[in-house]
């Protein structure tokens, strides 16, 4: 199997190969074998909810993922709640992700850089478990992606008030999905003066930006008094800068050994640009040898037989080909184009600057963890991609024909080297936890007039994802719903009520944490419900599925009783 010289002639095939492929990987094991864990559990609840309670959650808990929530509620609502339903919308949006790094590739070095960088998207383990999330951090790469490739065609003068006022949409919708994403606008400024952008470029950046922040500030105001939400996150540690310090050393290579993919090379001597579409050679409508598209901006015959000027204003990948007349009247290489990004300049400060930003943002509140940053990965399969161009170049010095089997050869290793990987990512087991499961016990394991207790309360997830499974029974510690409420897990009553509650049943089913998962009971009236099921039940049953248990608790005969 080789790269086609058709295809890579096609920015539209360049962008969709890497789409198809990545909805291939996202649709493989999609159900996770029918297993939803508890922050998908979240969404799950959530979006099962009235528009008017979905509103009235968000004033108390949630708010950062308030966008998010309510574009689920709608496919809900419109498709139904199913695994698909949930995690489809991630696939898409990981996808056109991808669509995106490969045209960011091509554009500023060619077609192997950009089909390589967009294979590699999908196949990032990260990636590939966020890739079947129900959650947001897929989306906010998606449109992290979309900004990136609006950048990089206003870097290469085909900038429009639409393009700017585009860019500001993009970034106020990632913002609103997750208002850290913000952190890709310093990565976005130092390309521009990585790559000297004109003062115009860089002025209408910053009113772009300046709106999209705008826009999202009040939402990441509002989310500060919510901050309880992230408690569980730890402090930071030196240990937990091991990932980051690898992914920048793999970046850092990528941009160091990568820097010259793309810069073109003599005739005969390698596989320049021109070469790698597989055009090289061509004859176009006016009988000259080469690619039409590189001979209409490298000028075209004066009187004498001199070449006009280049038109620079044209894709930099093709204009750097172009050449500029010499002395004699032969062609010259070119230089650099003013304000035309490198794949570093795009790459590393994607990769880099939101890792490095949410750790100084984490020395003042933790905040580290690695999902919220998921779109600066984009930043490193642009460099991955940068290296596999590198390697083209390099074979194709020695055979063109083999330097077309590069690409698909890395492709392959790399998917068989990371299938143990993928497989567990697909595995339920991948998750702390599964509700669905629990749920599914649960519904065994009742009789009707049971009560069922949580703890914590945010086990009652159980329950708000699979309502049927819990059918007969009664929730004896709930006190208000979790709709009435405006929260994700209802209000329960107190420990008092709760004890006297327990006391009256015969029967009690207890969905709660498996060893390994639980942390230490925390409040008085988990420590309540804990202390009345050891004092005045017995267990007859206790069976942990999936990261969860589900136990079985009689009450004692009274002392003294018959």
């Amino acid at each position: 199997m080789t790269c086609d010289p058709r295809v890579l002639r096609r920015p539209l095939l360049v962008g969709l190969i890497p789409a198809v492929w990545t909805v291939v990987l996202g649709l493989w094991g999609l159900s996770r074998q029918n297993s939803v864990w508890r922050d998908e559990a979240a969404t799950w609840q959530v979006a099962r909810r009235s528009t008017g309670d979905i509103v009235r959650m968000l004033e108390h808990v949630d708010v950062v993922h308030s966008l998010y929530y309510l574009c689920m509620h709608g496919l809900f609502a419109g498709f139904g709640p199913s695994t698909t339903v949930l995690r489809l919308p991630s696939v898409l949006a990981v996808a056109a992700a991808a669509a995106c790094v490969a045209l960011i590739g091509h554009r500023l070095a060619g077609a192997y850089v950009g089909l390589g960088a967009g294979l590699v998207l999908g196949l990032l383990p990260a990636v590939q478990f966020y890739l079947q999330e129900g959650r947001p951090y897929a989306l906010v790469a998606a449109g992290s992606a979309v900004s990136t490739l609006l950048l990089v065609n206003a870097l290469r003068g085909r900038a429009r008030k639409r393009t700017w006022a585009a860019y500001a949409c993009a970034v106020l919708v990632c913002g609103w999905l997750n208002w850290l994403a913000l952190l890709m606008l310093p990565a976005h400024l130092i390309t521009l003066l990585w790559s000297r952008a004109p003062r115009g470029v860089r002025v209408r950046w910053a009113v772009a930006a300046g709106a999209a922040t705008a826009g999202v500030l009040p939402l990441a105001l509002f989310s500060l008094d919510q901050s309880g939400q992230v408690s569980w996150v730890p402090p930071l540690t030196w240990h937990m800068m091991i990932g980051p310090a690898i992914l920048l050393a793999i970046g850092g290579l990528g941009g160091l050994l990568g820097r010259r993919t793309g810069t073109g090379t003599a005739p005969g001597t390698g596989m320049g640009t021109a070469e790698r579409t597989g055009v090289a050679g061509r004859t176009d409508r006016t009988g000259r040898a080469g690619p039409p598209d590189l001979a209409d901006r490298a000028g075209r015959p004066g009187p004498a037989g001199t070449v006009e000027p280049t038109d620079l204003a044209g894709p930099p990948d093709l204009a750097n080909r172009a050449g500029r007349p010499g002395p004699t009247g032969t062609v010259e290489p070119p230089g650099p184009v003013t304000g035309s990004p490198s794949v570093a300049a795009v790459g590393l400060p994607l990769l880099a600057v939101p890792q490095l930003g949410l750790i100084g943002l984490s020395l003042v509140k933790p905040l580290f963890v690695d999902r919220y940053i998921l779109f600066s990965l984009l930043g490193l399969a642009l460099l991955i991609g940068a290296l596999i161009g590198r390697a083209v170049d390099e074979v194709a010095r020695r055979s063109r024909p083999a330097a077309r089997c590069v690409l698909p050869v890395l492709v392959a290793v790399a998917l068989v080297a990371l299938l143990p990987q993928s497989l567990a990512k697909r595995s339920p087991a991948s998750r702390v936890d599964d509700v669905l499961a629990a749920a599914e016990r649960t519904r065994q394991l009742k009789h009707d007039g049971d009560g069922v207790l949580f703890i914590p309360a945010a086990r009652r997830d159980t329950w708000l994802v699979t309502p049927d499974a819990f059918t007969g029974t009664r929730d004896i510690a709930l006190a208000e719903t979790p709709e009435k409420s405006g929260t994700l897990k209802g209000v329960e009553a107190s420990p008092a009520r709760v004890r006297a509650a327990m006391l009256a049943q015969r029967r009690i089913l207890l969905v709660t944490d498996a060893t390994g998962v639980a942390r230490p009971t925390r409040g008085r009236r988990d420590r309540t419900k804990a202390e009345v099921l050891a004092t005045h039940f017995t267990l007859v049953s206790d069976e942990r599925i999936r990261g969860r248990r589900v136990a079985v608790y009689e009450r004692l005969a009274p002392a003294g009783g018959g």
